[in-house]
């Protein structure tokens, strides 16, 4: 059984002491560490960096060993085997680190992009634009105005019969036309950039 929060807290004391200059009491991990930085020629850091890089050490290790385990136990073993710390690092190394793909195929697509030729460009010596509704000014929303439907008034006959059969002129006959001319319920769209400045 590997207890780590134990160690992880041990590790932290110990790493506190380093930084405050006693290097006697370096854990075995932090030494390891601290060669590792001087095999990459790296000899100028602060102490709180083999602290973060043990933090890291620790956190991979948790991972992979709560994942062989969680493989284990689907395998109906009792105990964690060497395949099964292969399988969680294998899969730590496949879904975790991206990595890039080979040299030889990078360049198998770069030759295949390369071999359509570039489109003629068409226009004069100046700068050609992107289409309009590709460009930055162009408007980006659209805003829809509904026009009010004017209800019809409902004619209603009365009993009287001393009501006056003429109706009244209207004073202003061509706006009652121009009501009707107008399809009733089509919204007007009116659009315009967000950041139109306003005229001064």
């Amino acid at each position: 059984m590997i207890v780590v929060d134990g160690g992880w807290r041990e590790m932290g004391t110990s790493v506190e002491k380093m930084a405050e200059g006693g290097e006697e009491d370096i854990p075995r991990d932090a030494k390891v560490v601290k060669t590792l930085l001087k095999s990459m020629n790296v000899d100028d850091y602060e102490p709180r960096v083999v602290h973060q890089f043990l933090e890291l050490w620790y956190h991979y290790v948790v991972d992979v060993l709560t994942d062989a385990q969680v493989y284990s136990e689907h395998a109906g073993k009792s105990t964690i085997d060497s395949d099964d710390i292969k399988l969680s690092i294998q899969s730590k190394v496949n879904f975790s680190f991206s990595q890039p793909p080979p040299r030889e195929v990078l360049l198998e697509l770069a030759r295949n992009r390369n071999k359509i030729p570039l489109p003629k460009s068409i226009a004069g010596p100046e700068i050609p634009l992107p289409p309009e509704q590709d460009t930055l000014i162009s408007p980006n929303y659209q805003l829809a105005i509904p026009k009010k439907r004017s209800h019809p008034v409902e004619e209603t006959e009365d009993d009287d019969e001393g009501v006056d059969p003429t109706p009244t002129p209207n004073p202003n006959p061509n706006a009652s036309q121009d009501r009707r001319d107008l399809p009733q319920g089509t919204p007007q769209r009116v659009s315009f950039p967000i950041g139109a400045k306003r005229p001064r």
